[in-house]
């Protein structure tokens, strides 16, 4: 296995869209948006995202869009802008839509205040018919949390809470500045069932500075012991090029691919012997998980959270640098908060970019999806499903037989199944459907 990690330490996308974001093009604006909000079917719930983007501190590992700040003030003006793009949206909409997923993300949600969560919600109830069964998510961060806020939570009607940890180990934690005491995590996650809401994620990291295999197994068990419902595996993506903060981590001290790839096998054989599920790349989940329902059925998804079991084929993002998906493309909202908000308090969208998909990409797009859900497809089905010759990917075929040479895949009847060994390779598998990846733009994080 080390010759393969060793092979296979490539740069490639996490395929959480395709054509990935670093395609995407400014001629998407606020004009394509509204058209495109005008043609959706009204009968079919919506997935609605919510980007909060500050923190109170910068963690070293960090790859979102965020913004370090020490006052509320700023938080409280972003929210005013935030609800008036709910209202702008919902009044571009051909008539009132269900939304049957809701997810905050960020940044930290958290830098919200308890009572700011009462009038986001009932925006939304106002502007949107909520589901009874309504997944209603928010990603929480441990160290500003307080059994007064997880109330607050509870009563706003949030259903699951995803908690970053990414390591207990305290010299971890030193080195990627999250300070964050295995106690502390323990505490906020036994309010959350305490006020009813059990759905708990968690986020864990290997790939981190001066990480070894029998740290991770150990974080695993650590883990384990608290019973989350899903855990996300996610491998350190080091990439300062794109985030500059990530120079302050020593690259000396990180681990290369073979060390990466053992505790990776090492840590995901702790969660699979306490009866988690692998789902996909790096995620696992309990049995009776609607992750693990929607695997097994067939109907798992992949979206820029992640794997879902959310079935909304649109998604609608909310806030700065907000991503959205439709059938007719990908949108995405500008960044800057002070251009975010000048654009929505003029009652104006904020879309900066995005990409009008074509019946390729969309062709493309399906078959990467289901790798990287399912680790198989079968290509005679998809070429039937897109009315296409069956001749159609010739050329990847002969793209992915070096990994079937190496087991990473079997191969056989334009049938692509990822094997146990290639499990962490599966996204180069998808990346040879990726008619974008040769043309040089965008730099990824390593396959493994």
């Amino acid at each position: 296995m080390t010759k393969l990690s060793e092979k296979y330490d490539l740069m490639v996308p996490r395929y959480t869209s395709y054509p990935t974001a670093p395609h995407f093009r400014n001629g998407i604006k606020g004009d394509i948006y509204r058209q495109w909000l005008k043609e959706l079917n009204p009968t079919t719930p919506l997935s609605l995202y919510f980007h909060i983007p500050f923190c109170d501190e910068m963690c070293s590992f960090c790859g979102c869009y965020t913004k370090v700040v020490k006052r509320y003030d700023p938080v409280a003006d972003y929210l005013e802008v935030l609800l008036s793009e709910i209202d702008l949206v919902a009044q571009a909409l051909p008539s009132r839509f269900k939304a049957s997923n809701l997810h905050w993300g960020g940044g930290s949600p958290t830098m919200l205040k308890g009572s700011d969560w009462k009038r986001i919600i009932e925006r939304l109830f106002k502007r949107f018919d909520i589901t009874d069964n309504a997944t209603i998510a928010v990603e929480l961060d441990p160290r500003t949390a307080s059994i007064e806020y997880v109330k607050a939570l509870s009563d706003a009607g949030v259903n699951r809470a995803s908690i970053g940890v990414q390591s207990f180990d305290a010299d971890i934690q030193k080195a990627i500045n999250r300070i964050q005491p295995y106690e502390m995590t323990a505490k906020v996650i036994g309010w959350l069932r305490e006020h009813g809401i059990d759905q708990i994620n968690m986020d864990l990291m290997y790939g981190l500075p001066n990480q070894t295999t029998e740290m991770i197994e150990r974080e695993a068990e650590l883990a384990i012991g608290l019973q989350p419902a899903r855990v996300a595996l996610f491998g350190y993506a080091h990439v300062p090029w794109m985030k500059p903060h990530q120079k302050l981590i020593d690259e000396s001290a990180l681990p290369n691919a073979d060390e990466r790839w053992q505790q990776f096998e090492a840590s995901s054989s702790k969660f699979i012997e306490a009866g988690y599920e692998p789902i996909g790349l790096d995620h696992f989940s309990l049995p009776d998980d609607d992750m693990s329902e929607a695997l097994n059925e067939g109907t798992l998804h992949r979206n820029f959270q992640g794997y879902t079991a959310d079935s909304a084929p649109t998604l609608i993002g909310f806030g700065a640098s907000a991503i959205g998906q439709m059938h007719q493309g990908y949108m995405q909202n500008v960044s800057p908060l002070k251009q975010y908000s000048e654009r929505i308090t003029a009652g104006n969208f904020a879309i900066e970019r995005g990409i009008e998909l074509s019946q390729d990409d969309r062709l493309r797009g399906y078959v990467i999806e289901r790798i990287m859900c399912d680790l198989s497809v079968d290509l005679n089905f998809v070429c039937r499903k897109f009315d296409v010759p069956n001749t159609t990917f010739i050329s990847e075929i002969e793209k992915l037989k070096p990994l079937s040479e190496d087991r990473i895949i079997n191969l056989s009847d334009n049938i692509i199944t990822v094997t146990e060994i290639g499990r962490p390779f599966v996204r180069l598998v998808a990346a040879a459907f990726d008619a974008y990846l040769d043309n040089g733009k965008g730099r990824h994080s390593r396959a493994v």
